[in-house]
């Protein structure tokens, strides 16, 4: 039996990486901003459908374990690839944090009054058991990412179409704490928040030896994809965030649960919550699954201990998985005592800003690769047009962004020199 995946399986590892926590989650952290919300998802929707594109095109190239080091690998050499592998395996499985978070934050309905310590137990259980799964190879993981993406089509499209029977232009309101704030930055803000949502367009570039013509199944998948989660963003923030008081949805954990509960009344609110959850999981399987592939391939290239590119008997990265794991448990204690919707905004902020740098990177990498391959200009023109709007996208929000949450994400890279400089050394 083969242990390749297809194009569904891709697909879903696509759309799984991408919709969770941020669809879930994002509402209440985008209700202080009213209608420039839905502004934020257009832009971010751009964004990534070209960023998706860049990707794509990146991938039928080049089409290896690891991601997004490989492309700068080959454009920029070693150096550069290392710290960019480096930064994007460190911000995969610090940003699951959101996901577990998110995960068991739609149980808590099941679970009924928990404590944070009660929380941190169940959130360690689960990201186990998603290590555990992981173990059995990427096209376990990948049959399961397929199952939980089927079941994501009852909430992101039931819910926000009845939801829009409730509308009201009134719910959009901007709240006192961001009125302040210019058009510029509040656009900015939004979108750094709604890109979160698109965060892991990429993801399927990771595993491209494990799938079946990765040079053409994965950049088909990736845009479909991507334009596919784009679409049931914009419903679902339609639909959500204008049935619900914009003073209401901004505390509110379970923002799908409350729509839910003023949709449908009575306990219908616990099956959305479930299924959230569920959903949830998905991303966080398809994360870990990503994480483990990225250190794989940068062992591969010699840009990590050789321990990260050994496997198991299904082909599992081991030592990707078991460090991945190890440096989530840490994150989820020290995050226990605060609210959820600050665990959220924090962790999303540095994140994504460190996400911007490595596809700021890769769109750099891009333009390099293309213009020094041997094709007719004519055939260059439209990739030079959507690798100017991701690139001119990126470097819009960074500059939108606050400078101490730029100088926290470039923590993520920093970290990473006392590793570079001890493989130079066992290179030497």
């Amino acid at each position: 039996m083969s242990r390749k995946i297809g194009f569904w399986s891709v697909f879903a590892l696509v759309t799984g990486s991408q919709i969770g926590s941020g669809v879930f989650m994002l509402p209440a952290s985008l209700a202080p901003y009213g209608l420039f919300s839905l502004g934020g998802w257009l832009i971010s929707g751009v964004g990534a459908i070209a960023l998706a594109l860049v990707f794509a095109r990146l991938c039928s190239w080049f089409a290896k374990t690891g991601g997004p080091h490989v492309y700068i690998n080959q454009a920029f050499g070693p150096t550069a690839a290392f710290f960019t592998g480096w930064t994007y395996w460190v911000i995969s499985w610090v940003s699951t944090t959101v996901v577990i978070v998110a995960s068991v934050g739609y149980l808590t309905p099941l679970i009924g009054c928990t404590s944070p310590t009660i929380n941190v137990v169940l959130e360690v259980v689960l990201l186990l058991a998603i290590t555990t799964l992981n173990m059995r190879g990427v096209s376990t993981a990948g049959r399961a990412e397929f199952v939980l993406a089927i079941l994501k089509v009852i909430p992101l499209l039931v819910v926000p179409l009845l939801a829009l029977c409730a509308f009201s232009s009134h719910n959009f309101v901007i709240d006192a704490s961001v009125a302040s704030l210019t058009t510029g930055q509040l656009l900015g803000r939004v979108t750094l928040l709604t890109l979160w949502g698109f965060i892991g367009l990429e993801a399927a570039t990771t595993p491209a030896e494990s799938v079946e013509n990765p040079s053409k199944t994965i950049p088909r998948a990736v845009v479909a994809g991507t334009i596919c989660v784009a679409l049931l963003y914009l419903l679902n923030s339609l639909g959500i965030m204008g049935a619900i008081p914009g003073s209401t949805l901004m505390n509110a954990n379970a923002p799908y649960a409350e729509a839910a509960r003023v949709v449908f009344g009575g306990n219908w609110h616990v099956i959305i919550s479930i299924i959230a959850a569920i959903v949830c999981i998905g991303t966080l399987n398809a994360w870990t699954l990503t994480s483990g592939q990225i250190a794989l391939g940068l062992a591969h290239d010699g840009l990590m201990p050789a321990c990260f590119g050994r496997t198991n008997k299904h082909g599992a990265p081991i030592w990707g998985l078991v460090m991945s794991s190890l440096g989530i448990l840490p994150l989820l204690v020290m995050t226990a005592s605060k609210g959820l919707a600050a665990q959220v905004l924090t962790i999303i902020d540095f994140s994504v800003t460190a996400f911007l740098f490595v596809y700021a990177a890769c769109c750099l990498a891009f333009f390099r690769l293309l213009l020094q391959r041997k094709e007719r200009l004519a055939a260059k023109i439209v990739p030079l047009v959507y690798g100017t709007v991701a690139l001119a996208f990126c470097c819009w929000v960074i500059y939108e962004t606050p400078l101490y949450t730029i100088g926290v994400a470039s923590l993520f890279t920093v970290i990473g020199i006392p590793l570079y400089a001890y493989l130079r050394r066992r290179t030497v």
